[in-house]
């Protein structure tokens, strides 16, 4: 998600969100046959995320960590936390070892080389002529790409120089995939803790690649480009006094440029909250409520929806937004909600049941 994405990077890209001890409940380590790495230090805390790197291939590219609290309690009650064996439980269809405090060097490595190959990609698709190539062999039409002559002149002559101008619908679009790339990236160095194995890497990085190929494309075919929608919107402080014009955008590049800074400021600011919180021992057994945790419980999967569907937008226009934004609704209520809560109850128990009365929206905040 992310987030990793489409992560998810993400990955990015899961929105538990406390510290956590390493203890089982008898107040022990867990034992060397236990889901959970007993060697761990017990301020290590499970995460969640987005990317959030996070992504969701097979409805998975949005990577989510939950960062539980399993605070040592000998009296057994509701509160008390799950066994060292539930805790490092894993569903099937999940990407994360929960409870598997770890990295994994050729998992991360891995990821990290595919994420920074995508912008890569998405520069030939745009930029070069691979895009143009590729939808000639589908017998799509797509928007040319002009080259310009710089003419410069010296004391050895005139000297011609082509230079290619790259339009901004174009450049926005490489850019919201540098973006993607980048934080997903950071997620992973800088936020997560748990182990991304090298399958978990390639999955989320390949999915994360077709979406944003499939961006580029749609920006490329003359039939589905966003930049040849209207009705067109002025960019202020923009105006070229040697033409007597301002520059413009279409509305759905200009709204999903806007729709993918937002989410991405979202997602990534509230799993920095969280990571603060949680580093914080005085939080220990705490769920996380600072900042845009109080407004809605799983906030980072509302923001790595709200970057995708503006991704979408700025590429095709309304219709691939449409159907990004109800792919990732269908994903996170009907599937990574369902796994977090399960999680989070098996965690929390009753702290879990009042935090979800006093906070009564999933994704986003007073919507749903």
């Amino acid at each position: 998600m992310t987030s990793v994405e489409a992560f998810p990077p993400s990955m990015g890209m899961g929105s538990e969100h406390a510290n956590d001890s390493n203890k089982t409940a008898d107040g022990k380590p867990p034992s060397s046959d236990g889901k959970i790495d007993s060697k761990l230090n017990d301020k290590h805390h499970v995460e969640s995320n987005s990317e959030h790197a996070a992504s969701e291939s097979k409805g998975k590219s949005h990577i989510s960590e939950p960062d539980g609290s399993s605070k040592t309690s000998t009296g057994g009650g509701k509160n008390a936390p799950a066994s060292s064996s539930s805790l490092g439980s894993r569903n099937p269809q999940d990407l994360i070892q929960r409870g598997v405090y770890k990295s994994n060097l050729l998992g991360t490595a891995t990821f990290i080389g595919l994420r920074a190959l995508d912008p890569l990609l998405q520069y030939k698709l745009l930029a070069g002529d691979w895009g143009t190539r590729l939808l000639s062999k589908l017998n799509i039409s797509s928007i040319p790409l002009y080259d310009y002559v710089m003419e410069t002149t010296t004391a050895e002559g005139t000297k011609a120089s082509i230079i290619r101008h790259l339009p901004l619908p174009r450049l926005l679009l490489l850019l919201m995939s540098a973006g993607s790339s980048l934080k997903q990236i950071y997620w992973l160095l800088s936020l997560s803790r748990e182990e991304l194995t090298p399958a978990a890497a390639v999955e989320v990085s390949l999915f994360n690649t077709v979406v944003n190929t499939m961006g580029s494309l749609l920006l490329l075919s003359t039939s589905t480009s966003a930049a040849l929608s209207t009705p067109r919107i002025t960019i202020p402080f923009t105006f070229d006094s040697a033409t007597g014009t301002y520059m413009s955008l279409p509305l759905p590049i200009a709204l999903g440029t806007v729709m993918y800074v937002t989410g991405m400021a979202i997602e990534t600011l509230t799993e920095r909250t969280r990571k603060k919180f949680k580093d914080d021992e005085a939080n220990e057994g705490k769920i996380c409520r600072e900042g845009l945790w109080n407004q809605a419980r799983h906030i980072n999967y509302g923001g790595y929806t709200l970057w995708r569907t503006g991704y979408a937008m700025a590429a095709g226009g309304w219709i691939p937004a449409l159907g990004v934004a109800a792919f990732h609704m269908w994903h996170f209520v009907s599937r990574s909600t369902v796994f977090m809560s399960e999680y989070m109850q098996s965690r929390y128990g009753e702290q879990w049941e009042r935090y979800k009365k006093e906070v009564p929206y999933s994704l986003f905040p007073g919507i749903y």
